[in-house]
């Protein structure tokens, strides 16, 4: 078998990379300039050398058919575009385009040259908006409330009109937030977990935060890139909630992350409303079930146990 990954930079392609390859995969990895890119990522998790590069500009048709015509995968993972909600807010267009873009060229791809690739496209729970108190399913409508959202929302429904209109095997996972250490600092996880590490070793530093009363379904990455992969050894394509059921705010993940080193996250963090969001969620969870019958997939790591993760790898690299 062999996969191509569209975003195989960032942490949920790097991670899908090192499953695939343990599953005996050969694995292709697009970037937009594959010579240039430093795929740090797959560098930390000892791949790099592994797998096959290849440059590609997802929002030309024309670069995204010379790759899949030349590399001939099995399986297509459509993990591009601008990933940040924070960002989509300051970029729309770029938001966007970059993910509208690249879901229907690869789609398009795969209808024009007729191969029976499965085709995964990366999805959110942030499409969901608030769900008042209850776990959002496959069949909850959406209420997206930012740009990235809503450029979420609108590439499902392609994927599910290209699924219905042509034969396409195309499916979407709609993962709520998954952390890990790759997460790049600009992520509020990340960015609690390296402060309080810092700040345990006596940096001296506040935290500054937006509004720690949101509520979220956090889980383990790695674990999320394994339901990717299910999705695609189905019988026949449809889309998932992937989630752990379980919503805390992020007053939570900064109480919990500072306890580890027995400090009171209140002591050193200043709420800043110049960096809360337009538009925010006060409440986010999934339900996962459908997964778990279909495929037998369900979270094993909860919100503290990513912490716990996030906090051991982030101290190891101060070592």
């Amino acid at each position: 078998m062999r996969a191509l990954i569209c975003g195989i930079s960032g942490q949920d392609g790097a991670y899908l990379a090192q499953l695939l390859l343990e599953k005996g995969y050969d694995v292709v990895g697009s970037s937009r300039d594959a010579q240039i890119c430093n795929f740090n990522n797959l560098v930390r998790l000892g791949i790099r050398q592994k797998v096959q590069l290849e440059s590609i500009a997802l929002n030309d048709f024309r670069s995204v058919l010379q790759v899949v015509h030349r590399t001939k995968p099995d399986e297509i993972y459509n993990l591009a575009g601008q990933s940040s909600v924070a960002l989509s807010f300051e970029q729309p267009v770029e938001t966007l385009e970059s993910i509208m873009s690249a879901t229907i060229n690869l789609m398009e791809v795969i209808r024009f040259l007729g191969r029976p690739i499965r085709f995964y496209n990366a999805g959110s729970g942030e499409c969901f908006g608030d769900t008042l108190g209850n776990a959002a399913d496959e069949e909850t409508p959406f209420r997206p409330r930012s740009p990235y959202a809503v450029a979420k929302a609108a590439a499902f429904w392609q994927v599910a009109n290209y699924r219905e209109a042509y034969g396409l095997f195309a499916c979407t996972g709609i993962l709520f937030n998954h952390e890990s250490p790759l997460r790049p600092e600009r992520f509020v996880t990340r960015k609690i977990i390296a402060a309080a590490c810092r700040i345990a070793a006596g940096s001296g530093e506040r935290l500054r935060l937006g509004n720690t009363t949101i509520q979220r379904d956090w889980g383990w990455a790695p674990e999320y890139v394994d339901a990717m992969w299910r999705m695609l050894q189905q019988e026949s394509a449809a889309d998932f909630v992937i989630a752990t059921g379980k919503s805390h705010s992020l007053a939570d993940f900064a109480e919990i992350s500072f306890r580890y080193f027995g400090l009171d996250w209140q002591e050193y963090t200043d709420i800043d409303a110049s960096i809360f969001r337009p538009t925010d969620i006060a409440y986010g969870s999934g339900d996962a079930r459908k997964a778990l019958r279909m495929s037998g997939w369900s979270a094993k790591t909860d919100m503290s146990g990513v912490i716990e993760k996030m906090i051991a790898e982030e101290l190891k690299s101060y070592r």
